[in-house]
């Protein structure tokens, strides 16, 4: 439904270069302010106001991203670079210009939100992005999650530069379109534009900005990575690899260390830089006490709250409510955490957390990995994908999702594995897989490692305190485990100690290797040998 502007929010209508790709708008705003998009967002019943001044809207039925509708233009400039399968769908350009041609149609007619911004926090590998979209809140998440250009020209976009045309309400026809749904994330590497239909789920716009850069970067020297980071006193920095819900935002989120980013970065020759300008953290059984950080952030005016039920009488937030989904989320400005390192920039990493949320309870919670190991599962990825973070997920089930990132890489994962070997071996970074899963047993029986145990081994790890503590070699996945950690219980050390019967966690020990084995084949012709022997022995 098209809503009649407020005489007090009209914009002047122009264009603003939208011309170029065929849209002629009611309206235009442009580059509104925080507050100005509240105003817009709530005349138009977009969200409400939460009790702390944050604007919480929903996103109805899609409350994660739509991987099966997400697909890459083939073409000639990027089609014999691009990993092609189920993830990297294809689409052909015909089928890519009739979407264009309905989507700009669908959005002559409507008020348009203009926002002009980056992606990467190094102005030497940043990448200009126009977010144009038909929901103030959207626009509001992406001015939240990506970088403000300050000296933005409304009626210029660099040509190197990325447009993405947010059309929730668009329709796409699968017999017309050739999409697999209504829903349609569509990427066109050469013309550099990204068009998004069918979903109001916010995070699409964010990803698909990591999708292009996880392209662009590697051919300018720069490793893209899904992972936070942060950065200590000494200026030592640590970067946090893992899928949505491991715990990358939670863990990188520090008192004791600054935040450089909680979700997506580039290592570049002189070192770490954020891709974004804010955090998209999961708020679901959000405590003040375990992440006080992000749970301040959630309350403060110009965060958007993503699925977040707030109470009808008080417009409280309720984090433990699962009634939409268990993918409830808080997008506010990295500025919101007191202690964030405010260039996003930081030196190569001396540590590497690899996390994982084991459903199978019998990883340990923590293990030293040496460089071969490292690149192993970096190209495994293996964690529990957590309900919610897709649509169809309502409980964890066991993932491989290469390089901690699959869905959002557009090359062969062996490009990024082999950059990763190539920094660490230049640069000695130390690595470590970190457990957040289940202990005592599966999902369903076990329990989930507590976040104090957690944040006593990322603490330790970060601090030096394990580098010369006895280890153990786990007889199975090859794992060096430490045999004491600082406030750590020992006997959780050992997750086959925690099980009641141990024959049943041998049991689904060696099938979980099974998996890892049968996964890794289709990586074996692409890296070394001692890459291939640092896997689980069955």
């Amino acid at each position: 439904m098209t809503v009649s502007p407020h005489p007090l929010f009209a914009a002047r209508a122009t264009g603003f270069g939208l011309e170029r790709l065929g849209i002629r708008p009611r309206l235009v705003h442009w580059n509104l302010a925080p507050a100005r998009l509240y105003e817009e967002a709530l005349f138009r019943r977009e969200g409400r106001l939460a009790s702390g001044g944050a604007l919480a809207c929903t996103t109805g039925v899609h409350t994660g991203r739509s991987p099966r509708d997400k697909f890459i233009v083939r073409e000639s400039s990027s089609e014999d670079r691009i990993w092609w399968g189920d993830i990297n769908r294809a689409l052909s350009e015909e089928h890519f210009d009739a979407v264009l041609r309905d989507i700009t149609a669908y959005l002559s007619s409507r008020e348009l939100f203009v926002l002009d911004c980056f992606g990467g926090a190094d102005p030497t590998y940043r990448l200009p992005v126009r977010v144009v979209t038909e929901r103030a809140w959207h626009s509001l998440f992406a001015r939240n999650l990506l970088i403000p250009d300050p000296a933005a020209d409304p009626s210029h976009v660099p040509d190197a530069g990325l447009t993405i045309l947010d059309a929730p309400g668009f329709r796409a026809a699968p017999e017309r379109h050739g999409t697999n749904s209504d829903v349609c994330v569509l990427v066109n590497l050469a013309r550099r534009l990204v068009l998004i239909g069918g979903t109001s789920y916010a995070g699409e716009i964010k990803k698909s900005v990591f999708t292009v850069l996880n392209y662009l970067l590697p051919q300018s020297d720069v490793l893209p990575m899904h992972c936070s980071a942060n950065i200590g006193t000494g200026g030592d920095v640590a970067l946090f690899f893992g899928l949505s819900g491991t715990g990358k935002t939670t863990l990188s989120s520090d008192p004791e260390r600054r935040l450089i980013g909680d979700d997506e970065h580039g290592w570049s020759p002189q070192g770490v830089f954020n891709f974004e300008g804010g955090c998209y953290a999961k708020t679901i059984r959000l405590s003040p006490s375990a992440e006080p950080q992000i749970h301040a952030a959630t309350g403060r005016f110009g965060t958007v709250l993503e699925n977040v039920v707030l109470d009808p009488a008080t417009a409280r937030p309720d984090f433990d409510d699962t009634s939409l989904t268990e993918n409830t989320r808080g997008a506010y400005p990295l500025a919101f955490i007191d202690n964030h390192e405010p260039s996003g920039q930081g030196g190569h990493p001396r540590t590497i957390v690899m996390l994982t949320a084991d459903a199978f309870g019998v990883m340990p919670p923590v293990a030293r990995l040496s460089t071969p190991q490292a690149l192993y599962h970096f190209l495994s990825g293996y964690t529990a994908k957590v309900a919610g973070t897709e649509r169809g997920v309502v409980e964890p089930s066991v993932v491989f999702s290469t390089c901690f990132g699959a869905p959002f890489l557009p090359l062969r994962p062996a490009v990024y594995a082999n950059f990763l070997g190539r920094r660490l071996a230049q640069h000695g970074s130390r690595v470590w897989l970190v457990n957040t899963g289940w202990t005592g047993g599966p999902y369903g029986i076990g329990r989930r490692i507590s976040l104090a145990h957690t944040r006593g081994i990322v603490s330790a790890v970060l601090s030096g305190a394990l580098d010369d503590v006895e280890t153990k070699r786990d007889p199975l996945f090859g794992l060096q485990v430490p045999q004491s950690c600082p406030g750590v219980p020992r006997d959780l050390l050992d997750p086959r100690t925690t099980w009641d019967d141990p024959a049943r966690y041998d049991a689904q020990a060696r099938q979980l290797a099974g998996m890892f084995r049968e996964n890794f084949r289709s990586f074996e012709a692409d890296v070394s040998d001692d890459v291939k022997i640092s896997g689980p022995a069955i």
